[in-house]
């Protein structure tokens, strides 16, 4: 830290003063103090942050747009936005450690401790180990009997039914044998449930034979299958059925067909009727909410509580004390026949407007067009319904198939023959459901629709003759009137007073006192 004796300073004492001179050069340097550096780190900072202030590096973008301020902010956030983007994290898998260790012993204590699986036969929990007291079985007991009930599927024969349920070949041929004298097996509806109790097998692997069967073979019968005496034998079981037809009168009201469901008629009933009169009358136009229906369908009630709605019997509309229509299902074909006019010898069915053909909607009307493969405009001589392809094509009206086949741009066509000179024509079809000579009725399929022939996609098209000629079909309104003799007129008209006869609601009444008053020496 000193210099040399003889190094001292001129002007500071002379020699006397040399040995204890010093200067502040003699010094050494000595390294800075933690304050000075957070002094200089402050001033720094000051600077820097003067440094930027000056500069301006976030100026308001919406200013100024375009001068050398702006487009320094602009680079300022572009910036900032791929600093940011380039801390931005991945979507790779990230895998957390188990919070407890699954090795295969501790995997089997837990599943000893569940509670879910002994809901689902009790196969969790510890078992004990075996003892001096456990007895090794070399066979498992069965049981003497096992009761199972088996549904008759779709496509399914009733022995393959029996024997998937486990009833062995010989058992099976048996009672099929057994049944079929009673009820065609054909006929025992797909659905039909099966009580089956099979006994105890005679050996190991042999099938257990049958014990008992009994099933609902039809309506009225249920039928029971049992072993006696070493063998299979059938039972008869007759159910006591009241085939009353229900008969539901009403108000039409705002709505015709929420009327009778208050009323308490089924909807498959309902749906009928409306068909039915919807065929001879208007249903928008000549119905009033004043105006009272009145149908009747088949119905039977069987001792056992079930029901069953058949078919539409009768359908009636009336408007104060005059019949509007009463239709009476009638003949071998289930058609309805107006019974009204029946002592005028009128009697018959009868349609009023024209019955579309398809359920579609119309693309192309009657008359002058531009054709849209020719290119040339030309008549158009008849009706176009646009149609999903394969849309059931239906008759107009009763007829009899004329032609049936190819036909030139038309494609697959069939025409018929109405009688009074009138006829209709169905183009363009993707397969024909009738043959020449066929005789068909109002609504029967007669074909689908398809794109056969000068057609550029799916559609009907329809056309209506008069005496050969083509008219406008929107023109034309098909009356169908079908007459019966005066023998069948008197039938016809018997068969509606017995119908009307049927009080409102009398199928609903008491099974127990019908049967009651049924029986021999019963008091009505």
């Amino acid at each position: 830290m000193f210099r040399a004796c003889d190094q001292a300073d001129e002007g500071l004492g002379g020699p006397a003063a040399l040995s204890a001179a010093l200067s502040v050069a003699q010094i050494l340097a000595v390294p800075a103090s933690p304050a000075a550096w957070r002094e200089k780190w402050h001033h720094w900072k000051l600077w820097i942050e003067a440094h930027c202030h000056r500069l301006d590096l976030a100026p308001d973008l919406a200013e100024d747009i375009g001068s050398a301020r702006w487009l320094r902010g602009l680079g300022t956030m572009l910036g900032l936005a791929v600093a940011a983007l380039s801390f931005w994290p991945d979507f790779s898998t990230v895998e957390a450690a188990t919070a407890l260790p699954s090795d295969p012993a501790t995997r089997d204590e837990f599943r000893s401790q569940m509670i879910m699986p002994l809901a689902l036969g009790a196969d969790s929990g510890r078992r004990m180990g075996a003892n001096a007291t456990v007895l090794t079985l070399t066979s498992v007991p069965e049981r003497p009997s096992i009761k199972l009930v088996a549904t008759l599927g779709q496509g399914d024969s009733f022995g393959r039914m029996l024997q998937r349920a486990g009833v062995g070949a010989g058992d099976a041929a048996r009672t099929a044998e057994l049944i079929s004298a009673q009820v065609p097996l054909g006929e025992i509806g797909v659905g039909t449930r099966f009580d089956i109790t099979l006994g105890r097998r005679d050996s190991s692997g042999a099938p257990r034979p049958l014990e008992r069967l009994d099933f609902r073979a039809r309506f009225d019968l249920d039928l029971g299958v049992g072993r006696r005496g070493g063998t299979l034998a059938l039972a008869r079981h007759p159910i006591a059925v009241d085939a009353t037809p229900l008969r539901i009168r009403g108000a039409v009201g705002p709505s015709l067909y929420r009327s009778a469901r208050a009323a308490g008629a089924p909807v498959k009933a309902i749906q009928q009727y409306l068909q039915t009169i919807d065929a001879h009358i208007s249903l928008d136009g000549d119905v009033a909410p004043s105006d009272q229906f009145d149908f009747i369908v088949a119905y039977k009630r069987s001792a056992s509580g079930e029901s069953e709605t058949g078919e539409l019997l009768y359908a009636g509309l009336e408007r104060g004390s005059h019949p509007l229509a009463q239709l009476v299902r009638w003949g071998s074909d289930g058609q309805f026949y107006e019974a009204t006019g029946s002592d005028s010898g009128e009697g018959g069915t009868q349609r009023a407007r024209l019955f579309a053909p398809v359920n579609g909607h119309m693309t192309s009307g009657y008359g002058l067009r531009r054709h849209p493969i020719l290119g040339y405009v030309r008549m158009h001589a008849g009706v176009d319904f646009g149609a999903a392809w394969g849309s059931p094509i239906f008759a107009v009206s009763d007829g009899v198939v004329s032609y049936a086949g190819r036909h030139g741009g038309h494609g697959n066509y069939v025409r018929l023959e109405h009688g009074g000179g009138l006829g209709s024509g169905y183009g363009h079809m993707s397969r024909i459901a009738v043959s020449p000579g066929t005789r068909v009725r109002a609504g029967q399929v007669i074909g689908y629709v398809g794109s056969s022939g000068l057609s550029t996609g799916p559609h009907l098209h329809f056309e209506v003759y008069r005496n050969g000629v083509t008219v406008n079909p929107l023109s034309v309104s098909f009356t169908v009137k079908a007459q019966i003799d005066t023998k069948q007129r008197e039938a016809l008209k018997a068969r509606l007073l017995q119908l009307k006869a049927i009080a409102p609601g009398a199928a609903l009444k008491s099974l127990a006192a019908k049967q009651a008053v049924a029986k021999p020496g019963g008091t009505k």
